[in-house]
């Protein structure tokens, strides 16, 4: 029997990106964001449910109780790497390690969709993501795309 200092299992698995748990995730991340960043919230591409699709793709969900509270994706970002997108945990989970889970079930399954290395984009306002890639080995790189003119960015790459 668990300790009581010892935090929920979470099961996590694959899920779509267009259905409902998995929006109510994402819609709680940009309002998230929104509220670090004075309103601004997501401004890359377009989050096509099908960009998480193998074989570019993945998306999972974890789940504590069977309510969804931590999630993440990788999408295809060229033709050897993957992008990170949409990692989040809700704020009455944190500091429970599932960020940490969700990350290296991503990287598992990156590698197991053939890419060699992940890259990624975050903001400089929230220091758990940022100590979390940096301490998972995510090293800094120049922003690429629609990030690279933006003052709040902060690039990493991780070779797999």
């Amino acid at each position: 029997m668990p300790s009581p200092s010892t935090p929920p299992s979470m099961l996590f698995g694959p899920e779509r990106f267009d259905a409902p748990d998995v929006q109510a995730l994402a819609d709680a991340q940009q309002a998230e964001m929104r509220g670090l960043y004075e309103g601004e919230g997501d401004i890359g591409p377009a989050r096509d449910a099908a960009m998480f699709d193998p074989p570019d793709g993945l998306f999972l969900v974890g789940r504590v109780d069977g309510c969804a509270v931590a999630c993440g994706g990788v999408c295809r970002f060229d033709a050897t790497r993957g992008e990170l997108k949409r990692m989040y945990v809700v704020p009455g989970e944190r500091g429970l390690g599932y960020g940490r889970r969700i990350l290296e079930a991503l990287e598992d399954g990156a590698r197991g969709l053939g890419y060699v290395a992940i890259v990624l984009e975050t903001a400089d306002r929230q220091a758990a993501s940022l100590g979390l890639y940096r301490s998972a080995g995510y090293v800094p790189i120049p922003c690429y795309g629609v990030y690279a003119e933006r003052a709040i960015s902060r690039c990493f790459e991780k070779a797999l």
